[in-house]
């Protein structure tokens, strides 16, 4: 998957990050201050997403199934109108579920993450 998202990005690096989530984290909708991001829940709910009308939260809430990945534009993605795309993470605080979730960064320039 990493390849294929580097590919997708031409760009030779990426940020990666394996994560069990236990908490409500990234509980609000939004578009993250990146170029792109690839998220795959492999255990757990997926992600949520939907489209935003006037900077509201989305109307319908959609899913990603467990397993398949979903790319999302940030918020630094050159090519315009603005995604109007939001996601979260499913509120999953007090259920007892563990998500297991990779994330997927486009970096153009490795230096910057240090």
């Amino acid at each position: 998957m990493a390849k294929i998202f580097t590919g997708l990005m031409r760009t030779p690096y990426l940020r990666l990050r394996l994560q069990a989530v236990t908490t409500n984290a990234c509980r609000k909708f939004h578009i993250d201050a990146i170029t792109a991001r690839l998220v795959c829940t492999y255990r757990g709910q997926g992600t949520q997403y939907g489209v935003s009308r006037n900077g509201r939260d989305p109307a319908r809430v959609f899913s990603v199934v467990t397993g398949a990945p979903i790319l999302l534009r940030g918020t630094l993605w050159p090519a315009k109108p603005a995604s109007g795309l939001l996601h979260r993470s499913p509120p999953i605080a007090g259920t007892g579920e563990t998500r297991l979730v990779l994330v997927l960064d486009a970096v153009d320039d490795p230096e910057d993450e240090i």
